[in-house]
């Protein structure tokens, strides 16, 4: 494609963290954690105050309507924390990491969901129809119409059914992404219809006015985290920086690289390794965000992402023109330079996966051969971001080591055929900068790529004695296809 602008790639250094001094991350990671447990011992709280633990050892239909006021309880609270986390609120983003929020968003969601369940068994089917003594699909129907917002909750509880089938492994294979995105966006629509009616009927809200206050609260932050993260946020930065596409490359046989220019571009404080989720403004289907990593380091007036062609949101990129106005959300992610305590680098770059350690690799200070980088491609052609690795062998003193071919079916699956010889373990040291001598806990590695060769590749560095805090990854499986 045709080139009307060319934003120039040059970053300015970034200092490193040294060793053993403590990064702000500790103090956004114990913020974030007081409010998931403040939360969950305040709900403990309204409970017993409301005489949840006597009533439970009564062994009868008041016991069945305890367990059924803690379970919607719990649900409650754990439904509004997975709309803080879909909110992409910075305490979260920058105290867990996308890929903590990802293990948290799963299984929050899995006992959110399941505590629903059992509270609509326990309240309707058991509870109610033990105390009036009525047959249970009418109760059910009287408890659905009589009961202020019964209704709504169960319309409520049907959209979370929807999400979490269509979040299960085995359905997001077959759906495009897009579709799956448009149906996880009715988790808000759940949330915000299953929790009001507890406010309206629940013993612990009408008689306790601190509860009351408390749930309304917590209802009201969160709804608003949504429209402030996720809609006014993104809006008020993408007019300021007036961000636009400026070039679109081909990048290997099977990806592409997109540049964009803007301005005061410095005031989002952008970090190589950072994502976001990007929108294009280029007709219809703009609205579906899709998240991709910076794949050079940030500039003060230009961005550049890289992505594999795979689906309909990456093979749109190709068809983008110069002049394109761009809508951003971030950055997010915590896997920066910021978080090196050596001076020694090994990475790992698995299909698109090498887009941000090349950029990271820009930004960072390092000396000729104490940085590493291995990539991961079936094919040599597939290889992404070849002129920016060239320069950083060539210009810096990179080392570059190329494992490519079909995968391999015994040892270590991280591994391609033509090394099937190797133990990984063996062969992670043998790649190691050699001024650390094989000695592994003397680096920071940073690994990028698909889920279960990141999973496979962790396992080996583990083994070879790289410590767990100096292993940098973030999995990305609940937001990205």
């Amino acid at each position: 494609m045709s080139t009307i602008y060319a934003a120039p790639r040059i970053a300015e250094p970034q200092p490193n963290t040294p060793r053993g001094q403590h990064t702000p991350t500790h103090a956004w990671r114990l913020g974030a954690t007081s409010v998931v447990w403040l939360s969950s011992l305040a709900v403990t709280a309204f409970w017993v105050q409301g005489g949840g633990v006597q009533a439970l050892l009564g062994l009868d239909a008041e016991a069945l309507a305890s367990l059924a006021r803690i379970t919607g309880l719990v649900s409650a609270n754990l439904l509004l924390l997975q709309v803080l986390l879909m909110a992409r609120v910075p305490l979260f983003e920058r105290g867990f990491g996308r890929s903590g929020i990802t293990r948290m968003h799963r299984l929050t969601g899995i006992w959110s969901f399941s505590l629903l369940l059992a509270h609509t068994v326990l309240i309707i089917i058991m509870a109610y129809a033990l105390q009036d003594g009525t047959n249970l699909v009418v109760e059910a129907w009287q408890v659905l119409w009589n009961y202020p917002g019964v209704a709504a909750a169960a319309l409520g509880v049907a959209c979370l059914v929807l999400v979490m089938a269509t979040s299960a492994r085995r359905a997001r294979r077959r759906l495009r992404y897009e579709s799956w995105h448009l149906l996880h966006l009715y988790a808000y629509l759940g949330v915000a219809l299953a929790i009001p009616h507890m406010l309206l009927t629940g013993n612990d809200f009408v008689s306790n006015p601190l509860a009351t206050t408390y749930w309304w609260s917590l209802w009201a932050l969160a709804a608003g985290c949504v429209v402030a993260f996720r809609l006014v946020l993104p809006q008020w930065r993408s007019r300021r920086h007036a961000l636009r596409v400026s070039e679109v490359v081909a990048d290997g046989n099977r990806g592409v690289t997109v540049r964009m220019h803007g301005q005061n571009m410095h005031l989002l404080r952008a970090r190589a390794g950072q994502h976001f989720v990007w929108r294009f403004l280029d007709g219809p289907g703009w609205s579906r965000g899709h998240p991709f990593s910076l794949s050079a380091a940030p500039t003060a007036n230009g961005l550049q992402i890289s992505a594999r062609v795979v689906g309909d949101g990456t093979q749109r990129l190709l068809q983008l023109r110069p002049g394109t106005r761009v809508l951003v959300e971030g950055p997010y992610g915590r896997v920066t330079n910021e978080q090196r305590s050596t001076p020694h680098l090994l990475m790992f770059g698995a299909g698109a996966g090498v887009a941000p350690l090349v950029a990271l690799l820009e930004e960072a200070q390092f000396v000729p051969g104490d940085a590493v980088l291995v990539t991961r491609e079936r094919m040599p052609e597939e290889q992404m971001l070849n002129e920016a690795i060239g320069r950083l062998v060539a210009e810096r003193g990179l080392v570059h080591y190329a494992l490519n071919g079909r995968r391999a079916l015994v040892g270590s699956s991280w591994l391609p055929a033509q090394y099937a010889g190797w133990q990984g373990v063996d062969l992670v040291r043998h790649l190691a900068p050699q001024r650390t001598g094989g000695q592994l806990s003397e680096c920071d590695v940073y690994v990028c790529g698909p889920t279960e060769w990141m999973t496979a590749l962790r396992t080996d560095l583990r083994e070879a004695g790289v410590p767990k805090e100096r292993i940098h990854a973030e999995f990305f499986t609940t937001d990205h296809a």
